[in-house]
């Protein structure tokens, strides 16, 4: 019996090992595939990949140099999570995949993305979103400080960041009538986020209608976490000049344009909660909970004002 069971776990060793250079290998060919046809457009470069019994794939140290910009992009990991090692060769092949062969659930993650706050491609992408805003000025102390439209190289670097530094996950679950997605996101010393949104429909239904694939949202929880972004900022309005009241107020107004951007007029009882969060609570959860599911793509045919009761939007800090 003793010799059985070395022999067993000298063969599951093999036969492991195996598996891990087969797929190590196949992951690797498709990253230099990758890489060869992104050559005319990004410069990339990765240190290796790995694996885990747990589940888990990644490719490890990713540097990439778009043609046209100076600077590097850094991503520390890169992958996939799944329920277990076999997940992974099972998603190795496609035919497997196509006959129903998905795991129940998926997770993608990136772990350390790495911007410099003075990257030519970071300040290129601050102009186009100003130029997508339709906005030609942001030096308004107010709206500079608070980051209205985002947060500029220059303010970043007041603010104390050298680095913008993210890490995120991402998983997918899929249920006969519901689908959801699990989310976190970390940004170094700025904030933390978790998030779980429920869809209405099976996942590989939905996705099957192609354009007319129309996301209805059943629930949603967010739960922001203040790293420091906060104090950081009402420090840096206040060197700008502007007073404690005012700088409250450009903060809320920074909060209802992030509204208003997509539609929704907050309401009191979203407003005074993230009050509270910017007066000194560490943590704001917003909850939606429609009636009925809600496709995304109907909300802006309702008032802003009312959009909020549609979604039985609401928020807590603590």
């Amino acid at each position: 019996m003793k010799n059985f069971l070395i022999w067993a776990i000298l063969v599951g060793g093999i036969g492991y090992g195996g598996a891990k250079l087969y797929l190590h290998k196949e992951v690797s060919d498709a990253m230099d595939m990758a890489v060869l046809m992104m050559s005319p457009y990004a410069d990339v470069e990765y240190d290796g990949v790995g694996s885990t019994l747990s589940g888990e794939l990644t490719v490890d140290g990713v540097r990439v140099r778009v043609d046209g910009f100076r600077d590097d992009l850094y991503i520390d990991r890169i992958g996939i999570d799944t329920p277990s090692f076999f997940s992974l060769l099972e998603l190795s092949d496609l035919a497997s995949m196509r006959s129903g062969g998905m795991p129940d659930h998926i997770g993608f993650l990136i772990e350390g993305l790495r911007i410099p706050a003075n990257a030519d491609y970071y300040q290129e992408l601050y102009d186009f979103s100003l130029e997508a805003r339709g906005v030609a000025d942001t030096s308004d102390a107010a709206v500079e400080c608070t980051g209205r439209y985002g947060f500029s190289p220059k303010t970043l670097t007041a603010l104390g960041y050298e680095d913008q530094v993210m890490s995120m996950s991402m998983t997918v679950h899929d249920d006969e009538s519901r689908y959801s997605f699990d989310m976190t996101i970390s940004m170094e010393d700025k904030w933390d986020m978790a998030a779980s949104v429920a869809l209405a429909g099976n996942l590989m239904t939905e996705m099957a209608k192609g354009p007319m694939y129309r996301p209805r949202l059943r629930d949603m929880r967010m739960e922001f976490t203040d790293r420091s972004l906060n104090q950081r900022v009402t420090k840096y309005c206040r060197q700008r000049g502007l007073s404690a009241e005012e700088t409250l107020k450009a903060q809320i107004d920074t909060f209802k344009y992030a509204g208003e951007s997509n539609g929704i007029e907050f309401d009191d009882y979203m407003l005074d909660p993230y009050k509270e969060f910017l007066l000194g609570k560490s943590t704001l959860v917003v909850t939606a909970k429609p009636s009925q599911p809600i496709a995304f793509s109907q909300i802006h045919l309702y008032k802003p004002s009312d959009v909020p009761a549609l979604l039985n939007l609401a928020a807590t800090a603590r």
